[in-house]
């Protein structure tokens, strides 16, 4: 299956958590097209699982049981990318930079993106996603 066929078999659920949330669908499915590909089953080389590739610690943290179940990974990465964009005043870019590298990262370099070579890809990334989805492409 294509991303974008991928992608249509979340739009329920991601439209559904986002309204949860407050969020915008376009910068979740921003979110999940970067991390996992839509794949539920992702896990990433420092163990972060699922759609929105949860680390351990931050599913637990949302309380997110099974990181595998589609519902609960974007329950769980939604209200952290709530929590990141409340933390950075709404700002996309640093909630991203937050929500790959760690929040503290961000804060521990004056609030701004971390000069991780990931992280410097991974925002301009999201952030292209995000307006294309945006746009309804």
């Amino acid at each position: 299956k294509s991303g974008l066929a991928r992608k249509a078999g979340y739009d329920q659920a991601v439209d559904e958590v986002s309204r949860a949330y407050g969020l915008e669908s376009a910068l979740l499915h921003a979110v999940i097209s970067v991390e996992s590909s839509y794949n539920p089953n992702a896990v990433s080389s420092k163990g972060a699982a699922g759609l929105m590739q949860l680390m351990p610690q931050t599913a637990k943290r949302y309380g997110v049981a099974d990181a595998f179940d589609p519902r609960q990974n974007l329950d769980g990465g939604a209200q952290y990318l709530r929590d990141l964009l409340r933390m950075f005043n709404n700002n996309v870019s640093l909630a991203l930079a937050a929500y790959n590298a760690g929040e503290h990262a961000v804060t521990k370099h004056g609030n701004r993106i971390p000069p991780y070579r990931e992280t410097l890809h991974y925002v301009p990334q999201v952030l292209n996603f995000y307006q294309r989805y945006q746009a309804g492409l």
